[in-house]
């Protein structure tokens, strides 16, 4: 709950921000002629592909925690017993050591969901945040299916 608050606020002020370009967008196409026009469109695509990132984001966020509540009632989810720095973060030597065993794990079950979101946690651990959601996306993408 507590990284939902920021992100939902995150979230809002995208929007906010993505309402006032396509309106200033829209005022540079009505009431402005040549190179006013030609920023006017190029800036209307701007909030057309930060609302599609927005909602794929979230569409996102929300279908993997709807996995993670499924292993957490099914009591599948790892226990966090890995060290830690000063600075609060998993020290990813440690994390690196325990990850061969949930690669192995999707090794002998490509079509386990379960699987591909523990191996996405494995790899957030590890620090590698693009295989840890590129896993997340593969769990969710399995779990459809």
């Amino acid at each position: 709950m507590k990284a939902r608050i920021p992100a939902l606020v995150m979230a809002a002020l995208l929007a906010l921000y993505l309402i006032f370009t396509a309106r200033y967008a829209l005022v540079l196409v009505t009431q402005t002629t040549g190179v006013g026009v030609f920023i006017g469109v190029a800036l209307a695509v701007l909030p057309v592909i930060g609302a599609w990132a927005l909602i794929a984001e979230l569409l996102f966020v929300t279908r993997a925690e709807r996995l993670l509540r499924r292993l957490r009632s099914a009591d599948a989810l790892p226990v966090d017993d890995l060290p830690r720095l000063p600075s609060g973060r998993i020290d990813s030597a440690a994390a690196d050591a325990q990850f061969p065993a949930y690669r192995a794990a999707v090794e002998s079950n490509l079509e386990s969901w379960e699987a591909w979101l523990l191996l996405g946690l494995a790899y957030d651990a590890s620090g590698d945040r693009k295989r840890a959601r590129w896993a997340a996306r593969e769990a969710i993408r399995l779990s459809r299916s």
